[in-house]
C-alpha cells in the first residue's frame, strides 16, 4: 500500500496520514491544477484579444499557483519525484514570465500541455487510494490572493 501514497509523500505528511487526509490533499491539489489551467486558458484569451492588463493578472495568478504547488513539495520525503516536480515548476515559472513579457502563445501552449499532463496524473490518484468508509472531513483553506 505504501507505493500508492508515493505521489502524496512528495507534497509532505503523506507517509503516515490517514486516508481521509490524503484524499483531502489530493482534492486540494486537483483544485489547484484546475485553477492553474483555468488561468492559463483565460490568459490565452486575453492575449488573443489584446487585453494585456487582464493577461498579466491571469498569468500572475497562474504563477502564484505554481509557486504554491512547488512550495508544498517535501523534497526530503518525496525523493526523486518531488525533486523532478520542483524542477518542472521552476521551469514553468520561467516560461510564464516569458509568456507575460512576449505574449507568446506557443510557449503558453507548452505550459498548458505540461500542466495538463500533471493534472491528468492527479485525476488518476483517487483510483490508487485504498477504499474505506468515509472519514470526517477536515476543512482546509487556501488563499490564492
Amino acid at each position: 500500500m505504501r507505493l500508492n501514497f508515493k505521489a502524496m509523500e512528495s507534497y509532505g505528511d503523506g507517509n503516515r496520514a490517514s486516508q481521509a487526509v490524503v484524499a483531502d490533499k489530493v482534492e486540494l491539489i486537483q483544485m489547484l491544477f484546475d485553477g492553474l489551467l483555468e488561468s492559463l486558458t483565460t490568459a490565452r484569451g486575453h492575449i488573443e484579444h489584446g487585453a494585456i492588463e487582464d493577461k498579466n493578472k491571469s498569468l500572475l495568478r497562474a504563477g502564484r499557483i505554481v509557486i504554491g504547488l512547488q512550495g508544498a513539495l517535501d523534497l526530503e520525503k518525496g525523493g526523486d519525484l518531488a525533486r523532478n516536480l520542483h524542477e518542472l515548476y521552476s521551469y514553468v515559472t520561467r516560461r510564464l514570465v516569458y509568456v507575460n513579457a512576449h505574449n507568446d502563445l506557443s510557449v503558453l501552449s507548452e505550459v498548458q500541455s505540461l500542466m495538463g499532463e500533471i493534472r491528468q496524473a492527479w485525476r488518476d490518484v483517487p483510483n490508487l487510494l485504498p477504499k474505506s468508509a468515509p472519514a470526517p472531513v477536515v476543512p482546509m483553506s487556501v488563499s490564492m490572493h
